[in-house]
């Protein structure tokens, strides 16, 4: 092949790769959405059909499953109206007794509570925190205090459920006007999406 051709040969694969990457990264949101849905849909089917199979009716297992619907739905219509339900009350009472269980079933409870508090309610405090060294800044949740210490989760990217927890004295830490949905959109997206993006200018080197 001649020189020429070999260049040419070249750019035009340097260009098809380069495309290629484009429209890979373009749909990967797409897929990404795609296989939360598949994952959902299959988690519903197969427990529908398992109910199914197991009552052995059709009409029993819709009413089974409207029913369940109806109860979460009380739910959360009695939470968001009272601030609390009876019957969760109740479950909260008996799980407490059983040991073990009321380690994980509290601690599941407050990780849930974190990230279901509303924009009105109690705003989960985001700061800044140096790691892995001085002048490197991260995002982080506030998620305890006492006194002038802070506790606070780090999330990794692109998963922000990965990460690690750190204790430090507040004059470590930088407040931040970040809430934990701006934090999680920063975390996923590689910090391609970054609300309050000025505040990086504040943080000292």
């Amino acid at each position: 092949m001649a020189p020429s051709n070999f260049a040419e040969a070249k750019h035009l694969i340097k260009i098809a790769l380069n495309n290629f990457l484009i429209g890979t990264l373009a749909v990967l949101p797409i897929i990404v959405v795609a296989q939360i849905v598949i994952f959902l849909a299959h988690l519903i089917l197969s427990t529908v059909f398992g109910v199914n199979e197991a009552v052995g009716n059709s009409g029993i297992t819709l009413l089974t499953f409207a029913g369940v619907f109806a109860l979460l739905a009380y739910i959360g219509h009695t939470i968001n109206k009272r601030r609390h339900s009876l019957l969760i009350s109740l479950i909260d009472l008996a799980i407490e007794r059983v040991p073990f269980l009321n380690t994980v079933y509290r601690v599941t409870k407050k990780i849930v509570d974190m990230f279901r508090s509303k924009p009105d309610e109690n705003k989960r405090e985001i700061v800044y925190v140096e790691y892995p060294r001085e002048g490197m800044w991260l995002p982080a949740y506030v998620t305890n205090r006492e006194g002038d210490r802070y506790v606070l989760y780090v999330p990794t990217s692109p998963n922000p459920t990965n990460g690690f927890t750190v204790i430090v004295h507040e004059s470590k830490v930088v407040k931040s006007a970040l809430d934990i949905s701006d934090v999680t959109s920063f975390v996923m997206s590689v910090g391609a999406d970054f609300p309050k993006s000025r505040e990086a200018l504040e943080l000292p080197r």
